[in-house]
């Protein structure tokens, strides 16, 4: 019966999740209480629970405030801005070299760990030079989706934040080991950029003729000064050029202390922030408009993970989790339990456009994890082949608010970008699994 209930209790949150229809917060709060109710539990017991779960997840949450904050200040001030119009510029003319470009300008944008601000930054910036080469969008898409999600393993992005409170681990001790993968990605995703570029660039000429590709190409390369402004840059009023080689140190200090783990993650982001903060924006006025302007994305995605802490909290406490690992296990058939985790990480891409992230995360990792540590699987390996197999297809599910940001700034059909981009990233976070079992990651 508690398995029952707790299976329910997923599976309803994970329905709630899917359609839309509240706020995470609601559904991973309420549902659990219900279901705490439902098998016999008291509030006094509830309230314990929450505490045991809320523990957990603290640190994570902590992290998630002032790295949103102090990545969205260095964004504000234009850290990234010479990097990616000088990526842009090099690459004018040359379809190979903007693929590649387009890797490089995506992976930068997203170390605030920010889809939207990816797609806001690389988009506006790249889209009137694909255009001028005749060059398919959808390309461009795809180039973004997948450096952006290999890139979206960084600790104070949402997956690794949401996979650490359900492991109840510190974060930057789960992010060590994906550090190899993620180079490994990039560096496979500049071959995809290379080939794919190459097809284009075969494709442009038959379309369109070598002469004429070659004199677009020639026209691109030959654009003036005010043309690449155009192209490469927005008009940003809270730039601080002059300071880019100080907040270039500060975000090297942060990363740094994040990397060695000599004081926690959350900490370090808060040192940052309090030397961003003065050094770019003196004025006490700027100061609290650049803490208000990031303040929303960093307290929902606090509060969402301190709503998993309770759900989790419950789930754990009530014993609901175990008994659907028990049940899991005596149902499996033996020959499928020992590879259950490399089976979800293989079909992590489709299973992101069935699931958002927070029902992956929250509703059927804890349930795998249980699951698979019953056949003998140690629990981060199963983490770790969820997360590799997953979070490759972040930024080409319907169910990411990102991408229909993304459909929005460049004038596509989510349709023509799933069947062009989802063969693609599948075929990459298969690959990704792979690498990791072999280098002893999973």
């Amino acid at each position: 019966m508690l398995s029952l209930i707790g299976f329910l209790t997923i599976l309803a949150i994970v329905i709630l999740l899917i359609r839309g229809k509240v706020q995470p917060i609601i559904a991973m709060v309420l549902i659990p209480i219900l279901g705490a109710f439902i098998a016999g539990f008291g509030l006094g017991e509830i309230g314990e629970f929450f505490n045991e779960g809320i523990a957990t997840v603290m640190d994570v949450a902590v992290m998630f405030i002032f790295a949103i904050l102090f990545f969205g200040v260095m964004s504000d001030a234009g850290l990234f801005d010479p990097l990616i119009n000088k990526m842009v510029a090099l690459s004018r003319g040359n379809v190979i070299a903007v693929s590649v470009a387009t890797v490089f300008i995506a992976a930068v944008a997203q170390l605030d760990g920010s889809g939207a601000s990816t797609f806001l930054i690389s988009i506006p910036a790249l889209l009137p030079l694909y255009k001028r080469l005749n060059m398919n969008p959808y390309l461009l898409l795809l180039l973004i989706a997948g450096s952006a999600a290999i890139m979206n393993m960084i600790p104070w992005a949402g997956p690794i934040g949401r996979a650490a409170s359900v492991l109840g681990m510190d974060i930057t001790e789960l992010w060590y080991p994906l550090i190899p993968v993620q180079i490994i990605g990039m560096v496979l995703m500049i071959g995809i950029a290379v080939f794919l570029g190459f097809r284009e660039k075969q494709k442009i000429e038959q379309r369109y003729g070598k002469l004429e590709g070659a004199a677009a190409m020639e026209k691109v390369a030959n654009a003036d000064s005010t043309d690449d402004e155009k192209l490469s840059s927005n008009e940003n009023p809270n730039a601080r050029p002059k300071l880019l080689w100080v907040n270039t140190i500060i975000v090297i200090g942060v990363i740094t202390l994040l990397v060695t783990g000599v004081i926690p993650a959350g900490l370090a982001f808060m040192i940052g922030l309090g030397f961003a903060l003065p050094i770019n924006y003196p004025k006490m006025n700027d100061q609290s408009e650049r803490i208000k302007a990031h303040a929303s994305s960093a307290l929902t995605m606090a509060t969402i993970i301190l709503a998993a802490g309770t759900f989790l909290g419950i789930l754990t406490g009530t014993g609901m989790l175990d008994a659907i690992a028990e049940d899991g296990v005596s149902i499996m058939p033996e020959a499928v339990g020992p590879y259950l985790h490399l089976v979800i990480g293989f079909l992590g891409v489709p299973l992101d456009l069935l699931l958002s992230t927070d029902a992956y995360y929250f509703g059927l990792l804890p349930v795998v994890e249980q699951i698979a540590y019953g056949f003998g699987i140690e629990s981060i390996s199963t983490v770790y082949a969820m997360i590799i197999g997953n979070i490759v297809g972040t930024f080409v599910s319907p169910l990411a608010p990102a991408v229909w940001l993304a459909l929005g700034l460049s004038g596509l059909e989510m349709g023509r970008h799933i069947k062009y981009s989802l063969p693609w990233l599948w075929g990459l976070s298969i690959v990704l699994v792979i690498i990791a079992v072999v280098i002893g990651v999973i």
